[in-house]
Parts: structure tokens; C-alpha cells; sequence
């Protein structure tokens, strides 16, 4: 811009000034008007309608299935899909931070003036495709199982026992394959390697420690459940 310009440009901007509105009282005003005509309506939604309460919290339920806000789909899936303990940070705290931390300073490193999408294949290319990432995360996690489904593939005649595993709550307290927690109790991805048969339909039985016992399970699906562990070898 020549120095022409430029005069012409702040005798315009003075004249316009002049013209409009000042931010402080009138911008100020309007806006919080607003804010509180949206407070009332919301105060007075809770009050007329009420808030949609659930059923209360059983502790002791293993088919209850949590899920998130919708939302947060995309972040719930990527917490399945990153499967060692290490990479959960990654995935809840480095990666969105990240990304938010990039979106702040795009205007510092983005110094591009062309706006037009065509124009500029590289950002167009990353929105698209981070836009796509996140709609398809979200869509899994929306339609993802429950985290007490077990991924062991096995054969069609001990699919019963596996389900009685998923049932009872034993990924509460074992690791099986990628699912389930590290303790209290020990790791059952190789249990029939270890333990003999016999030995475990006992244990099932007995509950040693803080183990529950599984006797009062009916024989057909007490002899499943065994038949799966003994298996996983």
C-alpha cells in the first residue's frame, strides 16, 4: 500500500468511526442481554421439564456398557485402538493437545494470504482428512461393544464359554488378550497352558482368594466356561 493509499484508507476509517456504533456500552449491552435472555430460558427449561434421570448406579451389574458423551466418540474409539498402557497419554492427553495447540498458532505459521480452498491442497488435503478420521472414529465408537467382549477368536463349540466369561465379570479382575485389567487377579490368555483342566473347573469352584466361586452356575454353562479357559493355551 503507497503512502496515497494509505492516507485515503485512514481518512475512510475515520469518517466510518465516526459513523457507527461504540463497543462499550452498546456492543457490551446487547451481548449480555443475550446472555441473559439464554440463562432464563435454560433456568426455566430445568424448572418446567427437569433433567432426564437414569436408573441408579448397580455397582455390581457387568452389563452395564459405558459410553461418553457423543462427542468424545472419536477419543473413546482411539483409546481401543491404541492397545499397550503407554500409548494412553499419547491418545487422551499428547494427541488433542496437540492439535489444539496447532489450530492456536495457525494464524503465527500459516502466513499464506490465499484463502481459496483449491488454492491451497496441502491444508485442504489435512482438514479433509482429519475431518473424515474423526467422523469415522466417532461412528465406531458409537457402534463399539461392550468392554466386557472378549477379541480371542476360538472355535464355534466354545463360543458359549466365552460368552459366560464375558458375562460373569472375570475381565474385572484378569487380562485376556488385549481386554480386561492387570489384577487383582492373574492373566488367563494362556491359562490351559499352566493349569490342567481339572485344576481350573476346581478353582472355579472353590474362588480362592477374593475370587468369587462359580459353583452356583448351571452345569451347561459351568462346563462351557471350563471347557473355553482349559482351551486357551
Amino acid at each position: 500500500m503507497n503512502r496515497a493509499d494509505k492516507e485515503q484508507y485512514l481518512r475512510d476509517y475515520e469518517v466510518l468511526k465516526k459513523k457507527g456504533k461504540p463497543f462499550f456500552p452498546y456492543a457490551v449491552l446487547k451481548d449480555s442481554t443475550m446472555a441473559l435472555v439464554v440463562a432464563l430460558v435454560i433456568v426455566a427449561m430445568s424448572i418446567l421439564l427437569g433433567a432426564e434421570q437414569g436408573p441408579k448406579v448397580d455397582p455390581t451389574t457387568t452389563t452395564y456398557t459405558p459410553r461418553p458423551e457423543w462427542y468424545f466418540f472419536f477419543l473413546f474409539e482411539l483409546l481401543r485402538v491404541l492397545k499397550p498402557v503407554w500409548a494412553v497419554p499419547l491418545a487422551t492427553v499428547g494427541i488433542p493437545t496437540l492439535a489444539m495447540v496447532l489450530l492456536l498458532l495457525l494464524p503465527f505459521y500459516d502466513r499464506n494470504p490465499e484463502r481459496r480452498p483449491e488454492r491451497r491442497p496441502i491444508a485442504t488435503t489435512a482438514g479433509i482428512l482429519t475431518v473424515i478420521a474423526m467422523a469415522y472414529l466417532t461412528y465406531l465408537g458409537a457402534t463399539a461393544g461392550p468392554p466386557s467382549e472378549v477379541d480371542l477368536q476360538t472355535s464355534a463349540a466354545l463360543e458359549p464359554g466365552k460368552e459366560v466369561v464375558a458375562q460373569s465379570g472375570c475381565l474385572a479382575c484378569h487380562k485376556l488378550g488385549d481386554n480386561g485389567n492387570d489384577g487383582p487377579g492373574p492373566e488367563l490368555t494362556h491359562i490351559g497352558a499352566r493349569i490342567p483342566r481339572n485344576a481350573i473347573a476346581r478353582s472355579l469352584e472353590v474362588g480362592p482368594s477374593i475370587m468369587p466361586s462359580f459353583e452356583s452356575l448351571p452345569p451347561q454353562k459351568f462346563e462351557a466356561l471350563t471347557a473355553y479357559l482349559a482351551s486357551l493355551n
